[in-house]
């Protein structure tokens, strides 16, 4: 398909039909009338306007808020490795376990991505985008043109450190569902679990 209508051309750029309207009244983009007198615009005009306003977009996650400090660490990372290539970027920021797939920061990197709007995504690890899972926005970043950077590749875990941590991960969740994320019970269990899992 080589053209679209209003709706599929405002669906592929992420706008309403509305803003469509005002970027063609401003000269941004351009549209053929059909012989009915319908809007058709260009898919590939559509896409190269696309591509000039491109994002980069760093993302950052802790599970805790006992962790804060941690986020503003990654956050620093992320807008120094950015700002250093000298990209337009905009850094989102999620407090939350990385089994949450429901979490705000990422339901809106998601729509930013499946909207064409981000052209790079820079994590500092793989594991702060999800414990599970981040493959599938790996796979989301490919069919949407999205490159991913992960900066700290080099000091990956090994596979042991990983389960490890998945294990952990996923024993917090639920321990925090029983006793409270914030009870000293669960705290207490959590610390118990760390050390044994650092000991694997």
């Amino acid at each position: 398909m080589s053209s679209l209508t209003p709706q599929e051309a405002a669906t592929l750029l992420g706008v309403t039909v509305k803003t469509l309207h005002r970027w063609e009244i401003d000269g941004k983009i351009k549209s053929t009338r059909t012989a009915g007198g319908h809007r058709r615009y260009d898919i590939a005009e559509l896409i190269g306007n696309r591509s000039s306003n491109e994002l980069t977009v760093g993302y950052a996650r802790v599970s805790s808020h006992d962790q804060k400090d941690d986020l503003k660490r990654q956050v620093l990372v992320l807008e120094s490795y950015c700002a250093k290539h000298g990209w337009e970027f905009e850094i989102i920021q999620d407090l939350g376990s990385g089994m949450n797939y429901k979490k705000k920061g990422l339901i809106r990197l998601i729509k930013l991505i499946t909207s064409y709007q981000v052209e790079r995504l820079v994590l500092t690890h793989k594991d702060r985008l999800l414990r599970f899972g981040s493959d599938l926005i790996f796979t989301l970043c490919e069919n949407f043109g999205t490159e991913v950077i992960i900066i700290n590749r080099s000091d990956e875990s090994t596979f042991e450190e990983d389960l490890a941590a998945d294990v952990l991960e996923i024993i917090t969740v639920f321990s925090a569902r029983l006793y409270g994320s914030r009870s000293q019970k669960n705290k207490k269990i959590v610390e118990e679990l760390r050390e044994v899992a650092l000991k694997l």
